[in-house]
């Protein structure tokens, strides 16, 4: 078998078809971030990383929320400011986060950035500290 040509392989936490919910701190963290700030804070944190900034899910109901998943048990090492929500097991209670399929109908979830073997989760460093730039430009 060709490992170039081969497709990555994918995470187990990622449902075959339609959406799934996930608890949180198991397979990986969350920040939630809700409106205008998720998406700009995706849009720098996928230019900065040249599009590869790892698993970033939307959703395209309520608030319009965006959520970046995190290496599990990682989100709690940063302060996250207004506006950014840990979610995991350090945060003191339970969480789900929807989880889409790769392919298909998965409305009303969809992925932002999608996880790669380069970038299984999202940098929590990065994330920390771009979401704070981003604040600080507001």
């Amino acid at each position: 078998m060709d490992q170039k040509s081969s497709p990555e392989p994918v995470p187990s936490w990622i449902p075959a078809s339609g959406h799934a919910l996930r608890h949180t701190g198991v397979h990986f963290d969350a920040v939630r971030m809700g409106g205008v700030l998720g998406e700009q804070v995706a849009y720098e944190i996928t230019q900065f990383t040249d599009f590869l900034a790892g698993p970033i899910v939307r959703s395209w109901i309520g608030e319009r929320s965006t959520y970046f998943l995190l290496p599990p048990r990682s989100a709690a090492a940063y302060a996250w400011p207004p506006g950014a929500r840990l979610m995991g097991r350090d945060a003191r209670c339970d969480a789900f986060v929807g989880v889409p399929a790769l392919d298909g109908h998965t409305w009303p979830l969809d992925w932002r950035s999608r996880p790669t073997g380069e970038a299984p989760y999202v940098d929590p460093g990065l994330l920390h500290e771009l979401t704070l730039g981003v604040l600080k430009s507001v």
